[in-house]
């Protein structure tokens, strides 16, 4: 099993409290930490530019600004977004952006590439918001342009949502066959048929049984398209909220409910802590362990991390690392 670690960057309000002057010097010294040791093998970021669970005026930083000052920091983990949104950036001027992130970085960047769903932002930033069908065949469009731009340095396709006509990407990133794609997301009759078309990672619901059903229907679409189900590794996103005792654990989310509820309301905070009570992600370290080994049985290669508390307090990194990695790797 690999183990991705998602940086605190804003969108979550995971940086309220730190003047934006050394918000940075935050992200990188967290990154440099993650990169200088030996159980990460991933860095992580979101693609939004409004924060959640509710817009604020709270600092959201750039996904793929933030990739390239990574790749330039960082010399060993492997570097990744989770997921970019293919509308909001002209796929061939996004082939160009990854190609030279990739060079930066020494070959080290995944392509994290789905539909978008986050329809504030969408608005406020003038793309409208399109129909999950729109969205979607872009998605297909824009893999296949960035397809032909890594292998080819050339892209042409006359799509529907997309038309370019030899769009030059060179030099080409430095991995051969071009930047790994993760498809993201678990729609069950589009995505996840894109996603055994094209795509070397997936990522969808880490529940047992979310994960297990969406495995099951990526495999009926790589029998229909024919490709190796196989030859995909399926990965999943965990919150993480790790205490010696479960009422550490509580503690964690008390914390994490009362930094939110200042910017977004008590409602909104508490309704934020949904998407960690009761997860796979959450409870003492052998609490962890045994539901995450659970996943890898059911072929779960592949987590990716998110502590909220990440920029103030590496105490539950620590002891993830030290008792959960590990036992699962």
């Amino acid at each position: 099993m690999r183990f991705g670690l998602f940086v605190p960057q804003g969108w979550r309000l995971d940086l309220v409290g730190i003047d934006p002057a050394d918000q940075w010097s935050v992200m990188r010294d967290f990154a440099l930490r993650a990169d200088q040791g030996s159980s990460w093998d991933s860095l992580w970021v979101y693609d939004h530019f409004h924060t959640v669970p509710a817009p604020t005026e709270e600092a959201t930083h750039e996904a793929w600004t933030l990739m390239s000052a990574f790749a330039a920091v960082t010399s060993r983990v492997r570097l990744g977004q989770m997921c970019t949104a293919m509308s909001y950036r002209n796929p061939a001027y996004l082939a160009k952006v990854a190609a030279t992130a990739d060079l930066i970085s020494g070959g080290r960047i995944e392509m994290g590439i789905g539909g978008g769903w986050y329809e504030h932002e969408w608005q406020a930033y003038g793309y409208g918001f399109p129909s999950a069908g729109t969205r979607l065949g872009r998605l297909d469009e824009g893999v296949q342009i960035m397809r032909q731009a890594w292998t080819n340095g050339t892209a042409t396709l006359e799509g529907k949502h997309y038309q370019v006509d030899g769009a030059i990407v060179r030099p080409l990133p430095l991995q051969d066959g071009g930047i790994p794609l993760w498809i993201a997301g678990g729609g069950e009759k589009v995505t996840l048929k894109i996603a055994a078309k094209y795509a070397q990672y997936t990522n969808f619901d880490g529940t047992p049984d979310g994960f297990a059903q969406k495995s099951e229907i990526l495999r009926k679409h790589c029998d229909t398209v024919g490709t190796d189900f196989d030859a995909i590794t399926r990965s999943a996103n965990y919150n993480v909220a790790i205490g010696t005792t479960e009422a550490e654990v509580e503690q964690r989310l008390l914390t994490l409910k009362d930094r939110l509820t200042p910017h977004v309301g008590a409602d909104a905070a508490e309704g934020a802590l949904g998407a960690f009570r009761g997860m796979p992600g959450v409870g003492t370290p052998e609490q962890i362990v045994e539901k995450l080994s659970a996943l890898k049985e059911l072929g779960m290669s592949y987590g990716i991390f998110y502590f909220p508390e990440a920029a103030y307090d590496t105490s539950g990194i620590e002891l993830f690392e030290k008792e959960v990695l590990p036992a699962l790797r």
